[in-house]
């Protein structure tokens, strides 16, 4: 490397200065032979020319259009290389990337709406998944009353990524559950029983497609099913009284499990 004036070159502080790189890769580029320096000063000091610097645009500019170091050293000094093909190839990858971010895009999009609205389905196919007397705003009042729990949070997130179908499933789910319930309570199904302690735990399963449920929530869900009017409705419609006959079950469920259901709230133990 000859020795030369600094005044004829420029340092790799003032080239990093001029293009969109960092001495780092300056100093890296150059130790792989990619872009070196041509100059040295009797200092010590490298420094680059006028054909340094070009090649240097060439190889921000490859490098930006996402080619690996390698890729670009090829362009630059293979003349074999076939650089419309290289450049053909990188094309694909980019517009492979650019589908997988528009795919992001959408699934951030979907995450949004469910965390603001919790059900991603339109009023028709709310009716039609889950019967007529579904009120289509019973997503906005949960969100208005349970937005900054964890519960919620879960839901929503189920909810992103639930077609059309899986919601279906769920309902179907929960009408064979309620039901089981019905059936139970005419046959006399007693709580503490072992059909009760299978009652109570399919209950929890079909429940988390919400969210987990523990046994402590679990208490805490039965009593509002029995001390809410819209619920109580619902439970009732099935059988007379069966919100309260559930909620029995539950309770006994939760003592065999060494839990006093006097005292559960909410957010107690993952039992």
């Amino acid at each position: 490397m000859p020795e030369t004036p600094e005044a004829e070159g420029l340092t790799v502080g003032q080239v990093s200065a001029r293009l969109p790189v960092t001495v780092r890769a300056l100093h890296h580029w150059d130790e792989i032979g990619l872009a070196r320096p041509s100059l040295r000063t009797a200092a010590g000091y490298r420094l680059y020319t006028a054909g340094d610097l070009e090649r240097l645009h060439r190889v921000v500019v490859y490098r930006e259009l996402g080619l690996g170091l390698d890729r670009i050293r090829a362009v630059l000094d293979d003349s074999a290389t076939d650089v419309p093909g290289a450049l053909r190839a990188q094309r694909a990858r980019v517009v492979e990337r650019i589908d997988r971010l528009q795919q992001l895009i959408g699934g951030l999009d979907r995450m949004i709406d469910a965390q603001e609205r919790g059900l991603l389905l339109t009023v028709e196919q709310q009716a039609a998944i889950f019967g007529p007397q579904w009120d289509p705003e019973g997503p906005v009042k949960a969100r208005r009353l349970y937005g900054d729990t964890t519960q919620w949070r879960q839901y929503a997130e189920r909810s992103a990524s639930r077609t059309p179908e899986e919601w279906r499933a769920v309902a179907d789910a929960v009408g064979a559950l309620d039901r089981a319930l019905g059936e139970a309570m005419d046959a006399g199904v007693a709580p503490g029983s072992p059909e009760a302690h299978r009652l109570v735990e399919r209950h929890r399963d079909v429940f988390a497609a919400n969210f987990p449920l523990t046994r402590e929530m679990q208490v805490c869900l039965a009593r509002m099913y029995e001390d809410d009017p819209g619920f109580a409705a619902h439970y009732d419609g099935i059988r007379p009284g069966l919100a309260t006959w559930f909620r029995h079950l539950v309770d006994a469920d939760a003592r065999a499990h060494g839990l006093d259901p006097d005292t559960a709230t909410w957010d107690g133990g993952a039992s």
